[in-house]
């Protein structure tokens, strides 16, 4: 048990055999399997058996949930069959790793979990694409009950919409019955885009031989279950047919016999498998999990014997993380960071290069469907910076390798890297001190977050090119966009000249660790001075403003954050104190908007805003209208990063990486990120 552990202890609630340590509150949208931008499954109601589940798109992917008990069928999940009652939900939270939904219902309380082993320590498991889903069942009113539950899942999993030719069919692994649903055509990686579900490879619902369960492929399975209790007898395989004929449903009874007071639990097991994942310069890469050729059938095998000690070490994690984002910020901060951990690792595909090593490739969810988007990355990194660095290094390496083909001749970095799931290149660079600020930043932190620079000592020229391009240009920007592109161009950017300013800084840092001392020093030395310049140019009065020709403007500093969390030190304290009690006074009801343009805001750097507050009071007044805003938002969609701080409705993007950025709270405390940095090198 953590220290944060103890401290919070006195407030926790017990919530199906798990303590939560925070305060009630309701998501926007509930991830319940969540792994990649294909395989994202969500509720976007507070009962799960309220609406139809959906991908994060919005598009629905209906899996049903039906409970029997004593004869008598009840709805837990989805509104199919409509005629059924639902059962009453008392209760569900999120943690980490876990959704946990709890019902009661003629006597008896069931608790459903949606479990997804995402702990970065082992890039195997948290590669392999499966999410656990368990039942414990047991009564509550001294009585016996016989209970059984159906599962079913709607074949439109497998393929982008109804219209899709799909083919179903069951097979056996050593130890699980499968059943499976993929597209008829197979064409893989055969399209990009952003409002797309993936058309190839293959859904698998698998149980273990030991369960008493019964298995089926077929048409309408929670209309016979609920009228008779079972499943039809012959399975509907073989002829390819639409999705949406709902003729090829995929369904399993779990039988819990004659229940008592002791918990009766049983578990099975959700997957998609692809087998290409990613393509990277014209090479189709495999994902991560099957880099030495490991077949879907040992896949499903090692996850189901690894069930137990996973969920175990899932329980630890997601009680000990709590905790400590609990003591670095406070309970609504927690809340917040706890709701964006499972999102921000499903915005991502991880795969393995020919060489077997790890490449991540981040989709800019809802925005453009880019791939490796420079500014994605960036606003991301805080959650790989505490948790997992390889997996910020496995985001880099892939815009390093393109930059120095000899296709790319621009003298500052690609804004990305084409179309998730394609990345084949891009030749734009609409955001040059933005991405080249960007990319010098993180090459520094990866470098103090490893323990050495040998990343940026194989792309080194690349780096020194960006860093020339900033000396010239960074202080003063042109007209052009940043990554808040959707404000339009500023030119005399402050905070955008800040970026340029700590980059500089990160050249510098970089030239140290690699020997390079006369460029650390003279890079080094440009940096302060820069920052003594910018003063002077964006001061006015008792804040800074947004564009240095912009009197009576102001913004969000929140680049300025690098500068106290890598310890460059070139803006003195008082500059932070001043934009901070400044922006205090400009908070709406649902936070601070991002600059005097409009009442929009973006979440990611609302809290690096809120992590440059000298007290714990500062913090709290930026923080707490934030998860104000998480429990009011009309727009049931998961995290969106950019709403209206007046009315708390999504101005745009929804499910995107970037609310990894919550974690520079967590990046500010040292302590609590070299604790996880050693967790996430012992798997």
């Amino acid at each position: 048990m953590t220290k944060g552990a103890s401290v919070v202890a006195g407030f926790s609630v017990f919530f199906l055999g798990v303590a939560s340590t925070l305060p009630q509150q309701r998501a926007p949208a509930t991830p319940l399997i969540t792994h990649d931008p294909y395989f994202s499954i969500w509720s976007a109601t507070d009962n799960l058996a309220d609406s139809e589940t959906t991908h994060w798109t919005g598009a629905a992917q209906p899996i049903a949930g039906i409970a029997r008990i004593d004869g008598k069928p009840f709805r837990f999940m989805g509104h199919h069959p409509d005629a059924l009652s639902a059962m009453e939900q008392d209760g569900s939270s999120v943690t980490p790793t876990h959704t946990r939904y709890e019902f009661r219902q003629s006597g008896v309380a069931m608790e459903f979990t949606f479990f997804t082993p995402a702990i970065m320590s082992d890039l195997d498991v948290l590669s392999r694409p499966v999410t656990y889903l368990t039942w414990s069942v047991h009564a509550t009113d001294g009585a016996v009950h016989r209970v059984s539950v159906l599962l079913d899942v709607d074949p439109v999993i497998a393929v982008n919409d109804q219209s899709q030719q799909v083919v179903a069919f069951r097979n056996q692994t050593s130890l699980l019955n499968v059943l499976s649903v993929g597209s008829r055509d197979q064409n893989i990686l055969n399209r990009s885009g952003d409002d797309l579900r993936i058309d190839w490879g293959y859904f698998h619902l698998a149980i273990s031989k030991d369960e008493d369960s019964a298995t089926a492929i077929t048409p309408d399975p929670a209309e016979a279950f609920a009228a008779q209790g079972k499943l039809s007898a012959s399975d509907s395989m073989g002829m390819p047919q639409p999705a949406g004929s709902a003729n090829s449903h995929l369904a399993v009874i779990l039988e819990f016999g004659s229940i008592g007071t002791e918990p009766v639990t049983r578990h099975l097991l959700v997957s998609y498998t692809e087998g290409y994942a990613i393509q990277y310069l014209q090479r189709n890469l495999r994902p991560y999990w099957q880099r030495n050729n490991m077949t879907v059938e040992d896949m499903l095998d090692t996850a189901e014997k690894q069930y137990s000690a996973l969920n175990a070490k899932g329980n630890t994690f997601d009680e000990e993380l709590t905790a400590d984002l609990t003591e670095a910020g406070g309970a609504h901060y927690a809340a917040l960071a706890v709701l964006a951990y499972r999102q921000t690792l499903a915005a991502y595909g991880l795969v393995a290069d020919v060489s077997g090593d790890p490449m991540f490739f981040p989709k800019e969810n809802f925005s453009c469907g880019c791939i490796s988007t420079v500014d994605v990355i960036y606003p991301a990194s805080p959650f790989f910076l505490v948790f997992q660095p390889k997996l910020l290094e496995a985001q880099l390496l892939p815009v390093l390798e393109y930059a120095a083909l000899p296709r790319w001749r621009l003298p500052v970095p690609p804004h990305d890297l084409g179309q998730y799931p394609l990345a084949n290149g891009s030749e734009e660079d609409e955001m040059p001190v933005e991405e080249s600020g960007n990319m010098l930043i993180l090459a520094d932190a990866l470098a103090r977050a490893e323990g050495n620079a040998h990343l940026a000592e194989r792309y080194w020229p690349l780096l020194t090119k960006w860093a020339q391009y900033l000396r010239e240009k960074g202080l003063d920007p042109e007209n052009q966009l940043t990554t808040d592109d959707f404000a339009g161009h500023v030119a005399h950017n402050a905070n955008l000249s800040i970026k340029a300013i700590d980059a500089l800084a990160a050249y510098a840092d970089l030239a140290h660790l690699l020997q390079h001392e006369d460029v650390a020093t003279e890079y080094n030395a440009t940096a302060k001075a820069m920052a003594g310049k910018w003063i002077g140019m964006a001061q006015e009065g008792d804040h800074y403003k947004l564009a240095f020709n912009g009197p009576g403007s102001w913004s969000q500093k929140y680049n300025l954050v690098w500068d106290q969390v890598l310890g460059f030190n070139l803006f003195p304290k008082i500059v932070r104190e001043t934009e901070v009690a400044f922006y205090v006074g400009k908070i709406n009801r649902y936070g601070l908007p991002l600059d005097i343009r409009a009442d929009y805001t973006k979440l990611d750097w609302s809290v690096w805003t809120a992590t440059l507050a000298s007290t714990s009071e500062q913090f709290n007044a930026l923080i707490d209208p934030i998860y104000r805003w998480i429990n009011e938002t009309p727009n049931r969609v998961p995290l969106t990063d950019w709403y209206d701080t007046k009315t708390g409705k999504q101005t745009g993007f929804q499910a995107r990486s970037v609310v990894g950025g919550v974690y520079m709270k967590a990046l500010s405390d040292n302590e609590l990120t070299a604790k996880w940095r050693a967790v996430g090198s012992h798997p």
